[in-house]
């Protein structure tokens, strides 16, 4: 089987990195026949255990996140911080770089054959192992997701765009199929997870009532509600047709901040699409501009079309009774 790369591509990815990507692809082909295998690999979803964060653990979670920490260790990658474990792991104490990696993301749906994934963002390492991660997440210089699908993809950028890989399944190569990813401007479409509604914020409630009421209300169309509950496959599909994702703070215990995790989703995520013309956020501020102060620690976040993030932001500036359920016009965001 040949050495699996990104083939001619090498000359748009950073040198120092290079070897980097070429562990994660290796082991993401792997995993990716692993998961078309799905109950011929064994029980993949079985639960193994809990995280520091308290979200349960698939068996799949721990092989994949076992795999890639064990391929990083001949690379440039010192510091190994992953939402699968506690504390950050120092792989190769000469090496340069910090890698933070959600190792399987969506994990809720591995026992349902929809699309799952993971997601990776690389900053320079410093001595310190957190402080290589608790920094403002513009100091990135690689965030990403291999999407584990129909298709099995790679989605990368380095900060000169957003770049989309395939794996060709002959050559199980990762071959380039979009040098610049464009997020569409125009969508009817958003995700969000509308069983919490009564416990998000006034200003997310307000935007959410107008979009469901649709041509007959102040926005004056029809839109589109989607939730996959995987992050990787809803940042795909908004990088493919444009839209709108939101996973706001709420008023349960424990949601105040959202559930996603700064430095292993929000950051990365925020890196990709920013650099393919759209725009994240904590529904005021681009996430960005911020970081995490702690390894686990979480963030509101909203991404997607420009406009479209762009349109959440301004209902956070509305008067309180405006973003009450009783308001029935906001004629101002018409459109």
């Amino acid at each position: 089987m040949a050495e699996h790369t990104l083939i001619e591509n090498t000359a748009d990815i950073p040198a120092e990195l290079v070897p980097v990507m070429r562990a994660l692809a290796d082991v993401s082909e792997k995993l990716a026949q692993t998961i078309a295998d799905g109950p011929l690999a064994g029980d993949l979803a079985a639960a193994v255990g809990t995280n520091l964060g308290g979200d349960g653990q698939k068996a799949l979670d721990l092989i994949a996140d076992d795999a890639y920490m064990v391929a990083l260790k001949d690379t440039q990658i010192r510091w190994y911080a992953s939402e699968e474990q506690d504390e950050a792991v120092e792989l190769n104490p000469k090496g340069n770089l910090a890698l933070a990696i959600d190792p399987l993301d969506g994990s809720s749906n591995i026992d349902v054959n929809v699309s799952i994934g993971m997601i990776f963002s690389i900053f320079p390492a410093v001595e310190d192992a957190n402080e290589s991660f608790l920094r403002p997440s513009r100091e990135q210089i690689a965030g990403g997701y291999f999407i584990f699908g129909p298709q099995c993809g790679l989605v990368v950028t380095f900060g000169d765009g957003t770049m989309q890989f395939t794996l060709d399944s002959r050559t199980r190569e990762f071959m380039l199929v979009e040098r610049r990813v464009q997020i569409p401007v125009e969508s009817s479409e958003y995700a969000i997870n509308a069983s919490n509604y009564r416990h998000w914020p006034r200003p997310i409630r307000a935007f959410i009532d107008d979009c469901v009421d649709g041509t007959e209300g102040p926005r004056g169309r029809d839109f589109n509600m989607r939730w996959v509950a995987s992050l990787v496959a809803e940042t795909h599909r908004i990088l493919s047709r444009g839209g709108l994702f939101l996973y706001p703070g709420d008023d349960r215990e424990g949601y105040a901040r959202g559930r996603l995790r700064m430095i292993y989703e929000c950051a990365p995520i925020a890196f990709l699409i920013e650099q393919a013309g759209g725009k994240a956020t904590d529904s005021v501020d681009p996430i960005l501009d911020q970081q995490a102060f702690e390894l686990h620690g979480r963030t509101p976040f909203v991404f997607g079309s420009a406009n479209k993030v762009d349109k959440v932001t301004t209902y956070n500036d509305l008067p309180e009774n405006e973003t009450s359920a009783l308001f029935g016009k906001r004629g101002l965001f018409r459109g």
